[in-house]
């Protein structure tokens, strides 16, 4: 698909129900037309997961999603050897008679039994959308490891060979930055700072996705949010858990943001019993 330009991003962007302001749309074009990985940073919940899904779905391209986290080594992120397939192969050639040891081994390295984890799939798909989410979850290791990946898409199989990306994937890496990334990392991406949005673009957004909620509710909700990320909690809600709320709001039929419903459906919002605590004990719901 040819985009040519931020703005037109911003409308296609749109057209998806994801409604980005210049500078992320601005980044967002960069990346796609420099082929450079887009790095983008903020607190949980602004969008940043959501702009990978969106860029997948109007590029008509699959969503390849690696969800890091401590501990996860090259291995789980590349591929894996079947070797339950490959024990059944082999049991089955014995039952055959087959006694030729390299004509069975060069069969369990087959390409049939090899499982691609999600960086081999990004690198064997072409268009693809490769999403690295919570980067700051993983280890020091596997971010150097994932810097040589991007740095030329390419992945060697030592019973295979090696496999190129002929046509690079699309990559969004994110952070919620509860660590600090490496310099080398983001040296080799665009990056961006997502801010929670503002009021008037939360109320566009509360809008957009969710058809039934009044312009008044849209508001109401919008301004809690502003006053939630002001007080002192420990996980202020995201544009994620603001949607969230209001989706519970309308559940329970409420077309205005009361008290009542407001603090029944706080755990919507807040996901930490402290927060709530904090809310409830400082009224920050009874505000208009």
């Amino acid at each position: 698909m040819d985009i040519e330009s931020p703005d037109k991003l911003i409308e296609l962007l749109d057209r998806h129900a994801y409604l980005a302001d210049e500078g992320l749309a601005t980044a967002a074009f960069l990346a796609l037309r420099m082929g450079r990985p887009l790095f983008l940073e903020g607190e949980a919940g602004v969008g940043k997961t959501e702009l990978a899904k969106t860029l997948a779905a109007l590029l008509e391209a699959p969503l390849i999603r690696l969800q890091c986290y401590e501990g996860l080594d090259a291995a789980q992120a590349l591929y894996d050897w079947d070797f339950a397939r490959q024990l059944l192969h082999l049991k089955a050639a014995e039952a055959a008679g087959i006694t030729d040891v390299n004509r069975l081994e060069g069969e369990i390295y087959d390409r049939r039994f090899l499982i691609a984890r999600p960086l081999l799939k990004a690198v064997e798909t072409q268009p693809s959308v490769l999403l690295v989410d919570e980067i700051d979850r993983a280890d020091d290791e596997f971010e150097a490891f994932l810097l040589e990946v991007l740095s030329d898409f390419t992945i060697s199989i030592p019973e295979l060979g090696t496999v190129r990306a002929s046509t690079p994937p699309v990559v969004v890496v994110t952070s919620n930055r509860t660590r600090e990334v490496h310099d080398a990392l983001k040296r080799r991406c665009l990056y961006h700072w997502l801010e929670h949005p503002s009021f008037d673009r939360e109320v566009a957004i509360l809008l957009r996705r969710l058809p039934a909620c009044t312009e008044t509710l849209a508001t109401q909700v919008a301004r809690a949010a502003e006053r939630l990320r002001r007080a002192d909690l420990v996980k202020p809600p995201g544009v994620a858990e603001t949607l969230d709320w209001t989706e519970a709001l309308l559940t329970l039929g409420a077309r205005e943001l009361d008290p009542g419903k407001a603090a029944a459906t706080l755990g919507a919002a807040l996901k930490y019993r402290e927060d709530v605590a904090t809310v409830l004990g400082n009224g920050l719901l009874s505000h208009g």
